[in-house]
């Protein structure tokens, strides 16, 4: 009588997919979070001044012109949006427009970086002409400690855009020169909105302490 094996295949394991996260994107993170530390230096040196030499904040702050800082901050505000908008324009892998250029729907990712750096320079020329005025009516680096901390802050702050107008120049030269726009150019621009979202928040802390909060103290 013929042994017959019989043999069972053993059951194949589960495949299991894992997403890694995007390298780049949690590296650009974690130095904007030691970017946040900074500037949580420059808050606390505000209010450690604040509190030692109040009382010459008052007349300081009278020279402050409220409505065209309030002005230049909307720009910046706004192109957060216009840069978020380009991003988006990236993820479909579109780089500049396909209709007309006042036909908004079809702009690319080139036409909304574009406006957003025009819209950015604007807020850093504004602060120079807010500084030319300051300066004309004697508030200077050497003149009190809130002359001090004011172009500390505000200067620090300004380079950091400076440098994502800069960013903002080679994301768009990248995609004039790619011969197609794929996702290393796409990654570039949405690291790109990141620096320019945290460059926003952080103005938005700075203009309050800096321009509203003598309103409340």
């Amino acid at each position: 009588m013929a042994n017959v094996s019989s043999t069972t295949a053993a059951p194949s394991a589960p495949h299991v997919s894992v997403n890694r996260p995007n390298t780049v994107s949690v590296g650009t993170i974690v130095w904007l979070s030691s970017e946040l530390m900074f500037f949580a230096g420059l808050f606390a040196m505000y209010f450690t001044h604040r509190s030692v030499s109040g009382d010459i904040w008052p007349e300081n702050y009278a020279m402050l012109n409220i409505p065209w800082a309030l002005t230049i901050t909307l720009v910046l505000v706004a192109s957060s949006v216009t840069a978020q908008l380009g991003v988006f324009a990236a993820e479909r892998f579109q780089p500049r427009r396909t209709g007309a250029l006042w036909d908004l729907r079809r702009w690319g990712m080139e036409e909304w970086f574009v406006l957003t750096y025009l819209m950015g320079s604007f807020f850093v020329a504004g602060q120079i002409f807010e500084y030319a005025e300051l300066i004309g009516h004697g508030v200077t680096v050497s003149a009190s400690p809130y002359g001090s901390v004011f172009y500390i802050m505000t200067g620090f702050h300004a380079l950091h855009v400076i440098g994502g107008l800069i960013a903002f120049l080679y994301i768009l030269g990248r995609s004039y020169a790619a011969n197609r726009f794929g996702h290393l150019e796409a990654t570039g621009a949405v690291v790109v909105s990141y620096y320019w979202h945290f460059v926003d928040v952080v103005w938005l802390a700075m203009f309050f302490i800096v321009y509203f909060l003598e309103i409340f103290v």
